[in-house]
């Protein structure tokens, strides 16, 4: 687990504020939840929502979300991309719930999910441990959560449960994100001087490296740049990259 990072601790502090004033004032939270039908009349609550929380558990297990994915992301995208990352998120998870206008949704799970999302995105093949017992990539856990919000929204158990913001957070987390790497590639490529394309055999030396026997941390940067190369391909590498993936193949 990363350490605690700038927006994920102020994320975290300003929920936890939000949540003792409504327990105090209760009548705040219908001034702060989001009405879809209402959204013209109360513009602010497109961002209010996203702070206030039923109950003590769903506060707890919001938190305990951005405060185990969160600082890997901040980490890898810059503070100022990872509050545009969460704050999107949680405007698409309330865009999606205009499917049902005059339901008031609250709680900050729009937004997390959009950061499960960019976990999954940078690390996909990251075992994450379900209760702390049962083992799951990341890529998957993502796509076991869309699958239970879509049976959720589509006349599942609903429970009370926003299942069309917790998928809104995941289509605007995953828009953004395409967007960012994208343009992140387009600057290094115009501060760095272009690199020959990667031979068919340096491809397929790459594909055979073992990472088991890998030490945790090289696993864990072999897995980032095999994640970047399926989202942005082999040409995205660094030269630092492919001397990484040179250095495991034997060449």
């Amino acid at each position: 687990m990363s350490s605690m990072t700038t927006w994920v601790m102020r994320l975290m502090i300003a929920n936890v504020v939000v949540f003792v004033l409504t327990s105090l004032g209760p009548r705040l939270v219908e001034y702060l939840m989001f009405v879809p039908a209402f959204a013209l009349f109360r513009p602010w609550t497109l961002v209010t929502y996203m702070f206030v929380h039923a109950d003590f558990w769903h506060l707890f297990f919001n938190m305990i979300g951005l405060f185990f994915f969160g600082p890997r992301v901040e980490q890898e995208v810059g503070s100022s991309r990872f509050l545009w990352l969460y704050t999107i998120s949680g405007l698409t998870g309330a865009a999606f719930s205009f499917v049902a206008p005059y339901t008031g949704i609250i709680g900050a799970s729009g937004a997390v999910y959009g950061i499960l999302l960019g976990f999954a995105f940078f690390w996909p093949r990251e075992q994450i441990y379900i209760w702390g017992i049962l083992p799951v990539e990341a890529r998957w856990m993502v796509v076991g959560m869309t699958a239970l919000s879509l049976w959720g929204g589509f006349g599942g158990s609903g429970g009370n449960i926003a299942h069309f913001a917790h998928l809104g957070g995941f289509a605007g987390g995953y828009a953004y994100l395409k967007w960012f790497t994208s343009r992140r590639h387009k600057i290094r490529m115009m501060q760095s001087p272009a690199l020959p394309v990667p031979k068919n055999t340096d491809i397929e030396r790459w594909s055979q490296i073992d990472p088991v026997a890998m030490h945790p941390v090289n696993r864990e940067e072999y897995q980032r740049i095999r994640a970047k190369i399926a989202v942005q391909g082999v040409d995205a590498l660094t030269q630092q990259e492919r001397l990484f993936l040179d250095r495991f193949s034997g060449s």
